[in-house]
């Protein structure tokens, strides 16, 4: 079953990446800049949900990824009020829209990488969309069941993923 929420596609070129928001631990952030360092896409749009002591996330992501070498260039930062991976579809679609972008890389967690393209695919079905997961490494899709860490990540994406299935 953990296998099932994993949808991880091999990266092509495309207008940008996006970023998602709900990554404690910059995974999703240094996948995004790798594929900007591969020539897969010029920039990244990184999702900037509320978060930590009244910051959006991504005011702590590209500095982090600036510390970690990646040219601050690369980055667009996208402050959001969005609480809900289908209120940040909403509001990223718009953005994604706006700028007549034709074909996008999401990136986000492996876990939640079923639930994310789906969710955007659905808002936006005029958007050639390839997700690309970042790997955490409390969630193992084969192995989920042997940390505290991993069961935790497994079930709350399940009860998300269950209520996205049934319309909640």
């Amino acid at each position: 079953m953990g296998v099932w929420l994993v949808r991880d596609a091999a990266p092509v070129h495309a207008d940008i990446a996006v970023v998602l928001g709900g990554d404690a631990y910059g995974h999703r952030i240094l996948r995004a800049a790798d594929l900007v360092k591969q020539g897969f896409v010029p920039k990244v749009i990184v999702s900037g949900p509320p978060g930590f002591y009244g910051m959006h996330e991504c005011d702590l992501a590209i500095p982090f990824a600036v510390k970690r070498g990646y040219p601050p260039e690369w980055f667009i930062a996208f402050p959001h009020d969005a609480h809900s991976t289908e209120e940040e579809a909403e509001v990223i679609v718009n953005e994604l829209q706006r700028r007549n972008v034709r074909k996008v890389i999401l990136v986000t967690s492996d876990f939640h990488s079923r639930r994310a393209l789906r969710t955007f695919q659905k808002r936006a079905p005029d958007i050639e969309m390839r997700l690309v997961a970042a790997r955490d490494e409390f969630f193992a899709a084969r192995g989920w069941w042997h940390t505290r860490e991993g069961r935790k990540t497994f079930l709350l994406e399940w009860v998300k993923t269950f209520a996205n299935l049934v319309g909640m």
